[in-house]
């Protein structure tokens, strides 16, 4: 086991960002809005244009690329919690709660007072992940893909209205 550490991915890092991202597709195909063939077929401004949008954060295991996360603007003060995903080899040791807590830092930092997300119905443990985070279903439901009879549910999150940080607790 080696160090875990969280970095924010830069616009050169498209590559790196474009690798990870399909890892995460091959490896829970259900678990995303997208599919890993769409992406393949993005081209090198398409994956520049996605990192120069959103804040998009790598995992690092030891230096090695283990997980991303990122944060979408949605509209004044409210964002969306995408692309969470850790690789097999370092999940339970503490990656997911790095990624989700320092992506909800950057919310934070710059002013995002909402951040929504989506789970796939049956995966408990990610919404268990959420739920450590403050986040909470909304009750709004839709299908995974557009046709598909998968269903992924609605979480949010709020930040403190008394101008201090929402606070994460973490596994000790």
């Amino acid at each position: 086991m080696g160090m875990l550490s969280v970095r924010p991915f830069e616009v050169g890092d498209w590559a790196l960002y474009r690798a990870v991202r399909l890892a995460a597709l091959a490896d829970a195909p259900d678990a995303f809005g997208s599919t890993l063939e769409r992406e393949q077929a993005f081209t090198e401004e398409r994956w520049r244009e996605r990192l120069a949008g959103r804040d998009q954060f790598l995992a690092e295991d030891s230096g090695q690329a283990c997980g991303l996360i990122g944060i979408v603007p949605t509209g004044p003060r409210t964002a969306d919690l995408v692309s969470m995903w850790v690789a097999p080899a370092a999940r339970g040791r503490g990656a997911a709660d790095l990624l989700v807590g320092e992506a909800l830092r950057a919310a934070d930092a710059g002013g995002i007072a909402c951040v929504e997300l989506w789970v796939t119905q049956g995966n408990d443990r990610a919404e268990r992940l959420y739920a450590r985070h403050g986040f909470h279903r909304t009750g709004r439901v839709q299908p995974v893909r557009e046709g598909e009879s998968r269903l992924e549910f609605a979480m949010k999150r709020r930040a403190a209205t008394d101008g201090s940080k929402a606070t994460t607790q973490l596994p000790h």
